[in-house]
């Protein structure tokens, strides 16, 4: 059977549920800011950081989050 997608490293990208209800689509807040009262923190700074939180990305923009457990992912 033929692989219809494939998983690629190294990706360079800024995400984040920081717009402050300036976009046009339902915006998840952090759990993070959530419970700091914050808007300081983002899933992943284009090549800067990417929190240790984050777990990736579902179809269609829809971010995986582990806030407040430890990352499973994380090496």
């Amino acid at each position: 059977m033929e692989e219809k997608t494939k998983k690629l490293s190294g990706a360079n990208m800024d995400i984040d549920l920081t717009s402050n209800g300036k976009v046009d689509w339902n915006q998840s807040i952090c759990p993070w800011n959530e419970k700091e009262s914050s808007n300081i923190h983002k899933c992943a700074v284009k090549s800067t950081s990417i929190c240790e939180y984050f777990c990736g990305i579902e179809y269609l923009d829809t971010v995986i989050c582990c806030f407040s457990n430890e990352n499973p992912n994380r090496k």
